[in-house]
């Protein structure tokens, strides 16, 4: 556990009243329904911002809502002959830096509130990593492990079709979330392709390479988490050697962030999955247990840790706690008890607005997923300019411009931090908000 003496100087002077300042007021009677709702934490987060930043009161109006919301019903034919009709949502929060861009996610508890949340993070998360982009997202109501590769593809061809007039490389650009993939985005750029009777590989991204994909696509969203925790060591003082990891989730985000770490020389002591934590005070061979779990089809069972409760696992003591998976893991109910010193948000809003203040209340140096797990939305970004410039790069070149990318970033945000005396959350949604009510302001309204 690393000590308060590693902090700078300047930053320990300031402690107390950041804490203060990071606070967001929360009503004492919020439910835990009410802090579990995503939209609600973006909305309290986005205010407690923009009140930092003297928001005129019209723009306040302008930003705080997303442009469009779209509710489409999709019937889909059945493998056994029934027709379900499945809902399915796509919100566009902001144009005004350019198209909107977000994935697309496939689950059972898709909800409007949450793709409404999602939307904004990802305005907030482009601006913070400057790129010309508004924010958007998507999702469908369904169990894609319990749908046929048949029944899927039907279900994203007539969802693409709904959306046709909202999206396009120049309008809204989806990419794969949760229970969406590569062949998902293939399926949805050939339907607008053959609606535009010309293939158009920009209209999406996080295809596969032979269709127009980016290289280092699929790693970018992990390398991003691994390279903003390098960056908060050093601002923090605090060596690599030793530095304990553990990571909550172990899909694309969670595995690709706990390889680099470790092939950094990272400890990665501890892995929390959906059916099974892993532990060993030693550090995990992270190669083995990517071997054992391509053959396993599980990280349980590794031989080479032992098998712990994955709720228990996040509350031991290290150095780097990485939410990887899902919104929510961090919330009253637990955020007293962890033992961290550095929270990396490899997922979109793994922590409540109510452990916020708990985690600022025990000095814990937060790094927010609008800045953290940017580095997927970086990458996608490259692939759509390559789609529209029909050039390729190799992947050291992607990887050398996510690294040049994520690198301003994260001193971006720790100077607003500094100049604000605010915590890095709040900081983050300061920067985005400035960035995108400037260039709200210089194209004016229209009406």
């Amino acid at each position: 556990m690393a000590t308060e003496s590693l902090v700078p100087a300047t930053e320990r002077r300031d402690a107390k009243e950041r804490r203060k300042s990071a606070a967001i007021a929360v009503q004492p009677d919020m439910s835990y329904e009410q802090e579990t709702n995503p939209w609600l934490a973006q909305e309290a987060r986005f205010d407690f911002a923009a009140k930092k930043l003297n928001l005129d009161d019209g723009m306040w109006k302008i930003l705080r809502q997303p442009t469009r919301e779209l509710i489409v019903h999709i019937p889909v034919g059945m493998d056994d002959g029934r027709i379900e009709v499945f809902t399915g949502y796509r919100v566009q929060h902001s144009i005004s830096r350019g198209p909107c861009k977000g994935g697309v996610r496939y689950a059972p508890d898709v909800s409007l509130d949450e793709v409404r949340a999602l939307a904004s993070w990802m305005t907030w998360k482009c601006a913070v990593v400057n790129i010309p982009f508004g924010g958007a997202k998507g999702g469908i109501i369904c169990d894609p492990h319990k749908m046929s590769q048949g029944e899927l593809e039907r279900m994203t061809r007539r969802y693409t079709a709904e959306l046709m007039e909202f999206i396009g490389p120049e309008k809204d650009v989806p990419a794969p979330d949760v229970g969406t993939n590569e062949q998902t985005m293939a399926w949805m750029m050939d339907t607008y392709s053959m609606h535009m009777r010309q293939t158009v590989t920009s209209v999406v991204t996080g295809k596969p390479v032979s269709m127009g994909g980016s290289r280092g696509r699929v790693e970018a969203t992990g390398r991003g988490v691994s390279i903003i925790c390098d960056h908060a060591l050093e601002h923090l003082g605090m060596p690599i050697q030793g530095c304990r990891v553990i990571i909550q989730g172990f899909g694309n985000v969670g595995s690709n962030a706990a390889k680099l770490l470790f092939e950094k020389g990272y400890t990665v002591v501890g892995i929390a999955e959906y059916d099974g934590g892993l532990f060993n005070a030693m550090g995990i061979d992270i190669n083995a247990l990517l071997r054992h779990r391509k053959q396993a089809g599980s990280v349980v069972g590794f031989a080479g840790a032992e098998a712990v409760d994955p709720l228990e696992l996040i509350t031991r003591e290290c150095e780097i706690l990485i939410p990887a998976a899902t919104e929510n893991v961090i919330t009253s109910r637990n955020a007293a008890d962890l033992k961290c010193r550095i929270l990396c948000e490899g997922a979109n809003g793994p922590t409540t607005m109510v452990a916020d203040d708990i985690l600022a209340e025990k000095g814990i140096f937060v790094l927010p997923d609008i800045l953290a797990n940017a580095g997927g939305v970086t990458a996608s970004y490259f692939e759509w300019v390559q789609d529209r410039m029909g050039y390729f790069w190799n992947e050291a070149e992607v990887n050398r411009r996510l690294d040049l990318i994520m690198s301003e970033s994260f001193h971006d945000v720790i100077s607003y931090a500094v100049t604000h005396n605010v915590n890095n959350r709040i900081a983050a949604y300061m920067l985005a908000i400035d960035r995108v009510a400037f260039v709200a302001k210089q194209r004016g309204m229209y009406a």
